[in-house]
């Protein structure tokens, strides 16, 4: 079959590497007419606030060529014909070792999103699986609660955290519920998971109405669940500023903590990408300042 052109391919140069980009018409969030020029648009600008969150840490992709109602797919490996300029990292997985791709640069994140890539999710460490850098608490709603009920939790939590000498940045999930995220001094995978399970004991120990700390989902009713297991090495999770699919354009978005206490409405806190892109600063970028990491 011979090759089909694309009237709408552009190709660029960004930071001295050169990038084809195709498709920039092609519709990726059909209930709202959002593009895939709209898409590399939003990540060229939040680049310099995303970038230091994806440093050394191996990406694994969530693809949607087609756009959010057609086939989706994971990719960690290095897919055919990738530009040799990209950084990337091997990692040994369940499956065997795979070549995945570190999101070092911007042209590597429009290199990404130009494939499909529209969601970007990253592990708990950087470099090695052996030595997790940063905890993360993923505070998920059962029925009958929403992001507001996460928000009750994510304060709580955060007077824990703060018990222990470590310092929390909040960000919603791009879904239903939020994360923390705290930096650490490297520790073991098994030290930052038993910190994290301790801590969602503790947690539906003094707030039994309120939290579950068990995996059993006939128990989240009315109860926001602290998975504490996100923080197994072999487990990623939607990076910041990530894009999430769905039915209109989300974000994981950064918060403060302001409005995490403000939140009466999981409204308060649906983020779109343009509303994301137009902020003035990164309210996350202490969790990748040297001086904030905790120690467990």
């Amino acid at each position: 079959m011979p090759a089909v052109s694309d009237p709408t391919a552009t190709v660029t140069e960004i930071d001295g590497r050169r990038l084809r980009l195709t498709h920039l018409d092609r519709v990726l969030y059909p209930q709202t007419g959002w593009t895939k020029a709209a898409a590399l648009r939003y990540y060229a600008l939040v680049a310099p606030w995303l970038l230091p969150h994806l440093a050394g840490r191996p990406a694994s992709f969530l693809r949607f060529p087609a756009g959010v109602d057609g086939q989706r797919f994971w990719a960690k490996n290095v897919p055919g014909g990738a530009p040799d300029w990209l950084t990337t990292l091997d990692v040994t997985h369940r499956e065997g070792e795979l070549r995945q791709v570190v999101v070092a640069d911007l042209p590597t994140l429009l290199w990404a999103a130009n494939l499909g890539a529209l969601e970007l999710h990253v592990p708990q460490w950087q470099h090695t699986p052996a030595e997790h850098d940063r905890l993360i608490i993923d505070l998920d709603p059962g029925p009958g609660t929403t992001l507001v009920d996460c928000c009750a939790v994510a304060l709580l939590a955060r007077r824990e955290l703060r018990a222990d000498g470590l310092t929390a940045w909040p960000k919603t999930s791009g879904g239903k519920g939020l994360h923390l995220l705290v930096p650490l001094r490297p520790a073991p995978e098994r030290v930052a998971t038993d910190y994290a399970r301790q801590l969602a004991a503790r947690l539906r120990a003094a707030h039994p109405e309120l939290v579950v700390d068990r995996m059993d989902k006939s128990l989240r009713t009315g109860r926001v669940f602290v998975d504490w297991s996100q923080n197994s090495s072999a487990k990623t999770t939607a990076a910041p500023y990530s894009l999430r699919a769905g039915p209109r354009p989300g974000v994981s978005a950064p918060l403060t903590w302001t409005e995490v206490a403000a939140c009466r409405s999981p409204d308060d806190l649906a983020y779109t990408p343009e509303r994301v892109a137009a902020r003035e600063s990164d309210p996350m970028a202490g969790l990748t300042d040297p001086a904030n990491l905790g120690e467990l």
